[in-house]
């Protein structure tokens, strides 16, 4: 019996449910970190003391780049995620794009949007 080259529709069929379910998660994750740093001024302080302000200022300022770090990260999973829905539309999902193989089932359950076998990522590193 030779190897298998790629995943059946089936499995695919499963992975589009797991992918589809994460990608709603980050999406309205993504959202709501949008309306945070849209919203960010809206519980102004200005009747406190000018020392607690500036205190309060300097964690705001810290937790606005946290947080558009954290949007962009967002943002990049979903990308992949979007990417992955494209490529088991294709049906070239799961396969590592090193070595053509297919990629454990237990690895794509776990990182969906995986591109790289495990070995094939400490490979290049």
């Amino acid at each position: 019996m030779s190897e298998k080259t790629r995943y059946t529709d089936e499995e695919l069929e499963e992975f589009r449910e797991i992918i589809n379910d994460k990608l709603s998660l980050a999406k309205r994750d993504y959202d709501q970190m949008m309306r945070v740093l849209m919203n960010q001024d809206s519980n102004d302080v200005d009747d406190t003391s000018p020392t607690y302000k500036a205190l309060e200022e300097g964690s705001t300022t810290q937790s606005k780049e946290e947080l558009i770090q954290m949007a962009a990260r967002q943002q990049k999973f979903i990308q992949g995620l979007e990417a992955a829905l494209v490529r088991i539309q294709n049906k070239t999902y799961g396969i590592d794009r090193i070595t053509g193989k297919l990629i454990p089932k237990e690895r794509l359950r776990a990182v969906p949007h995986a591109t790289l076998s495990v070995e094939s990522k400490m490979s290049r590193k």
